[in-house]
């Protein structure tokens, strides 16, 4: 009896040999010996198949599809160029320039159809990879639906930085009833240089990215510059939390409700951009709320002010017509309408009447009994020692550099 328990107890285990993901066999001949993926982070995926079959293998396809937030699934398929063979092993590398780059923590799923000279098809289990930023040893953090990740600085750190992110979730629905609807995770690099080795494309200066459509941020916070990574932090959680609140299928929202949301989320508004502000309402040059609708200017002092205005015009809402209105506003652009029909939907105006209604705000707002000139040169002397300022840190840093790095 116990020798016939081993027999099947070794049957059991030869079967779950064969049926292993290692290996998989179709019951039309064609076999899988191998099927691998190797993440590169960030720069690639590589992909390895070996199979045979009791004709020509003749077609190969690998299909892909990511945890990217859609409306519909997307698969992507790939052809592979082989040597037709009974007996093939291939290799197939994913650059993942080709889709723009991808954030850490993102889950594939792939699999692959093979086919024979026979007509016989095949096609494997999907098989799930994380693609992880495997450069850094993480640590994590969780609390409700934020996940923290870092792996430079102790439990204090990464706690403080937890405790910014819940408090500006707190802040953004009681200021405006937006609100997270799906769990994000925050990666924390130690610094900018480090955020931008994981990214395929940025700029010198990128500094903090919000990857929307995975629900995913990564930020670069050195820890002599936490001030900064804290307002980093709700700007881009706000951007997250914003395209949570309004995706749909017809469009995005107007860059100005956009930003000015983020901005508004970190606090006051700091002072260079209030500078900035200040001068356009005194040289009555201010953009028009339907000009800040697309995407702002490259040019830095027309950027500056775009994000000025943009908090301005989020302030006069929140301030003139309260949270609910927010809160409606962002649920009817959830709904797919425009941007003159949410706001007349919402608050009975248009983006004209808006602008009319926001200028005629900050006008008022701007009038100061010793005279607008006045007014207007305290603006323009902060704007300039500001200036100024950023230009000898920038020339001292260039000097500095070279010698001590």
């Amino acid at each position: 009896m116990l020798k016939r328990l081993c027999r099947l107890l070794l049957a059991a285990a030869l079967l779950t040999a064969v049926l292993s993901p290692a290996t998989l066999q179709a019951q039309d001949g064609i076999t899988v010996s191998k099927n691998t993926a190797i993440v590169g982070f960030p720069t690639s995926i590589g992909f390895s198949l070996a199979a045979v079959s009791d004709s020509e293998i003749t077609d190969i396809r690998l299909h892909y599809t990511t945890n990217r937030q859609a409306f519909a699934q997307v698969t992507s398929e790939v052809y592979i160029d082989f040597a037709q063979s009974k007996d093939v092993d291939i290799y197939w590398s994913l650059d993942m320039a080709r889709m723009g780059g991808l954030p850490p923590g993102v889950m594939i799923d792939y699999w692959w159809t093979l086919t024979d000279a026979d007509g016989s098809l095949l096609q494997t289990e999907a098989i799930r990879i994380n693609y992880d930023d495997n450069q850094h040893d993480w640590k994590s953090l969780a609390q409700g639906d934020i996940t923290l990740y870092w792996y430079n600085g102790d439990q204090a750190f990464a706690g403080e930085l937890m405790g910014t992110t819940q408090a500006a979730l707190v802040r953004l629905q009681e200021d405006t009833g937006a609100h997270l609807t799906q769990a994000i995770a925050l990666y924390i690099y130690a610094s900018a240089e480090d955020l931008r080795a994981s990214m395929i494309y940025s700029s010198e200066w990128t500094g903090g990215v919000a990857f929307t459509r995975y629900n995913t941020i990564s930020i670069g916070i050195a820890s002599y510059n936490l001030a900064w990574g804290k307002r980093a932090i709700i700007h881009e959680l706000a951007h997250l939390v914003t395209h949570q609140m309004t995706f749909n299928t017809y469009g995005d929202i107007p860059t100005w409700l956009n930003e000015g949301l983020s901005m508004y989320a970190e606090g006051e508004l700091e002072s260079v951009y209030q500078a900035v502000l200040t001068i356009a309402i005194a040289q009555d040059s201010l953009i028009s709320v339907r000009g800040l609708s697309s995407p702002f200017s490259a040019f830095t002092a027309l950027s500056y002010q775009s994000y000025a205005q943009s908090y301005s015009l989020v302030s006069f809402l929140i301030s003139e017509y309260g949270q609910d209105s927010m809160s409606r506003l962002l649920g009817t652009f959830k709904q797919g309408a425009s941007n003159d029909g949410a706001f007349l939907d919402v608050y009975g105006f248009d983006l004209d009447g808006l602008n009319s209604l926001w200028r005629d705000y900050v006008k008022a707002g701007a009038q100061n009994p010793a005279g607008d000139s006045l007014y207007m040169n305290i603006a323009l002397i902060s704007l300039i020692v500001l200036v100024t300022g950023g230009f000898i840190i920038a020339v001292f840093w260039l000097w500095w550099r070279p010698h001590h790095v």
